[in-house]
């Protein structure tokens, strides 16, 4: 038997001879119950009438009563005629108490060669130990899965943060807190659509696969469509698909879809990712970020309980009002440094000079300078909700002009924690100008080695006129970082890129 190696019933650290061996004793088991007739990969169903939880919740109507749950053995403390098991399932745990007078002694020796990780069906009565602990106290068993794999130490195995990612499954079964995360996660995706949706925004679906290599300045993954013959594109984003729609009618559109970026990986970025975009036709950037800062505080509120939230120790208040502060502005407050004083693009290349800022030397404009001043000096300091806005038009191809200061755009972008949480513009409708800008960004991304297309079915799209728009994009994935506290986005991804291990 190997169900009760240790005090908590989990194998501890094995040597690969003793896992050896500890595999070929499970496999046995189960042929030995195969050639009984008791395959437990035959059963294909079981009839439970409550989970854990709620006979947690309910202990005071259904003390003494008869119940029907199932679950995993987590723990196991044999005590000769009799023994205490924890049982999981997808609420929680309990305790299920096993004594040989009440299940038989035939049941109750098969029930000694089951192992911690099997997979069981459990009747019996509820009732509280002497001790106090609800339990069920079980007069009949049934082994619903073998599992022929231990379950690794708590104390070992599972620190192995490569190993919690490459088997979610492993984690999600030894780490109960992990599941609370991915159901906050869930929680967030359905109180978005809710928030949404009472304002009136429909929620739709668009393609995944593109012809072309078009959008934001990203690398696409590439794919191949045997019967076209034809090169595709995952998408890097929604939003021209999203545009589309609001020159065909619709007022208000959002998606919450998976993004697919050929990039570099960290703590904030994943190839893959979920994005949530949304336009609404006669608004602009300064809705967009009222709307923003209301879904936030709404979010908080269902999600934490409180409009002020903590984040890796830090108490973020999501409920004052968020600053507001021009780029320009932002650069100036926290380098030292003022836009305005720059005549020329070389009173901006030498300030970036004398300061260290890194820019490319061969084709910066005093718009790309003042971004690279941002940067290095600004972002890092965004530690509580604020927007930042008055973007330059080098760095914004799709947003339009401010009417007063030609060289920036009706764009902001919001940050909390020192993070860049979303994007946001009064989105460009003007074709003509919107060719130019995606005639330029697409040169751009020759010289660097892409196949990259101007969008011609969206400039003709804009040409059948497009109403003023305000558009909102945002990660998904970095809001359930700040709202359930954790360090890594590969934390809020049930399954993260990984480098196959033989690579």
């Amino acid at each position: 038997m190997d169900h009760n190696n240790n005090s908590n019933g989990q194998p501890p650290e094995l040597s690969e001879q003793e896992l050896s061996e500890l595999l070929q004793i499970r496999r046995d088991k189960l042929t030995a119950l195969q050639k009984e007739g008791n395959d437990p990969f035959k059963i294909t169903k079981w009839d439970r009438t409550h989970s854990a939880a709620e006979i947690v919740e309910n202990f005071d109507t259904l003390e003494g009563q008869p119940v029907t749950i199932a679950g995993r053995i987590m723990t196991w403390r044999n005590m000769g005629k009799a023994s205490f098991i924890d049982l999981r399932d997808g609420s929680g745990r309990i305790q299920v108490y096993i004594r040989i007078d009440d299940v038989g002694e035939d049941a109750y020796t098969e029930f000694g060669h089951w192992d911690v990780g099997d997979i069981i069906g459990v009747v019996g009565t509820v009732f509280r130990t002497r001790r106090g602990e609800i339990s069920v106290h079980s007069n009949s068993l049934k082994l619903l899965s073998k599992s022929l794999l231990p379950l690794p130490d708590k104390f070992h195995g599972l620190k192995d943060t490569d190993t919690r990612y490459r088997q979610r499954y492993i984690d999600l079964i030894i780490n109960p807190e992990v599941k609370e995360t991915f159901i906050k996660r869930s929680r967030i995706i359905s109180l978005i659509r809710e928030f949404l949706d009472s304002r009136g925004y429909l929620e739709v679906d668009t393609p995944v696969l593109h012809t072309s290599e078009i959008g934001a300045a990203a690398r696409p993954f590439v794919t191949h469509h045997n019967t076209l013959d034809l090169d595709m594109y995952l998408r890097i984003e929604t939003e021209l698909y999203l545009k589309r729609l609001i020159v065909g009618g619709f007022d208000k559109v959002y998606e919450i879809g998976r993004i697919f970026r050929n990039e570099g990986m960290s703590i904030k970025h994943n190839p893959e990712f979920t994005s949530v975009e949304m336009y609404q036709a006669y608004a602009d950037y300064k809705d967009m970020m009222d709307i923003t800062e209301e879904l936030f505080v709404f979010l908080a509120q269902k999600v934490c309980g409180s409009e002020k939230i903590t984040y890796q120790g830090v108490e973020i208040d999501m409920g004052s009002p968020w600053e507001r502060m021009t780029m320009v502005e932002s650069v100036k407050k926290y380098a030292g440094v003022d836009y305005n004083d720059w005549k020329s693009e070389e009173d901006a290349k030498n300030a970036a000079d004398e300061r260290g800022v890194h820019y490319d030397k061969s084709a910066a404009t005093k718009g790309d300078i003042l971004a690279a001043f941002f940067d290095s000096f600004v972002e890092e300091k965004l530690i509580q909700p604020t927007f930042i806005y008055g973007y330059p038009v080098e760095i914004s191809p799709l947003a339009k002009r401010k009417a007063d200061q030609p060289e920036f755009t009706e764009r902001f972008e919001f940050f909390i924690t020192a993070r860049e949480m979303g994007n946001a513009f009064s989105e460009l409708n003007d074709p003509i100008d919107q060719r130019v800008r995606f005639v330029k960004q697409v040169a751009e991304k020759r010289a660097m080695g892409a196949n990259a297309e101007v969008d011609e079915d969206f400039l003709t799209a804009m040409e059948y006129g497009m109403p003023p728009t305000g558009g909102l994009g945002f990660g998904l994935d970095r809001l359930v970082m700040l709202l359930t506290d954790q360090y890594s986005i590969r934390d809020v991804l049930l399954f993260p890129t990984m480098k196959p291990k033989d690579k």
